[in-house]
């Protein structure tokens, strides 16, 4: 399973994500072919990006590589699992902390595609802010980190 927020370079020492979500907005999946449950559907961890701010605050800003978070997360594979499927032109905006992989195997014929196209954020998430007008995704965060939304 991988987590969603992190620099989308091809530096090895890009690929780190930390509590501010460096890099990445939104998780968004475009879907550009009809994608149901035999074509190797996104499978998405519900809630599962509750889980990561604990993991992430301790590390400041220099952050993890994103492919070291999950196994610190007690438990996130009870977590329930929904499939990211749908009709060609549909598009999942999901919080970039949300651990999720692809399913296999691919049992159709005809290949899926879909996109996960980066989307920088216009600043760092800012969990303290003083007009306590927080975005949802900063809301979901400092819920994680278990601060009132």
């Amino acid at each position: 399973m991988r987590l969603a927020s992190f620099e989308a370079h091809h530096s090895a020492s890009k690929t780190l994500m930390n509590l501010h979500s460096r890099g990445r907005a939104l998780l968004m999946l475009f879907l550009f072919t009809d994608v149901g449950p035999d074509d190797a559907p996104t499978r998405i961890l519900v809630g599962s990006h509750r889980d990561v701010p604990p993991i992430l605050e301790p590390m400041g800003d220099a952050g993890t590589h994103f492919d070291r978070v999950v196994p610190m997360i007690p438990h996130v594979h009870e977590r329930e699992t929904a499939l990211a499927t749908g009709e060609a032109g549909d598009v999942y905006l999901c919080h970039p902390f949300l651990v999720h992989a692809a399913t296999w195997p691919h049992r159709r014929a005809s290949p899926r595609f879909l996109a996960q196209p980066e989307l920088p954020p216009v600043a760092p998430l800012d969990l303290d802010r003083q007009d306590g007008d927080n975005s949802p995704v900063e809301i979901a965060v400092r819920l994680g980190l278990g601060l009132a939304g």
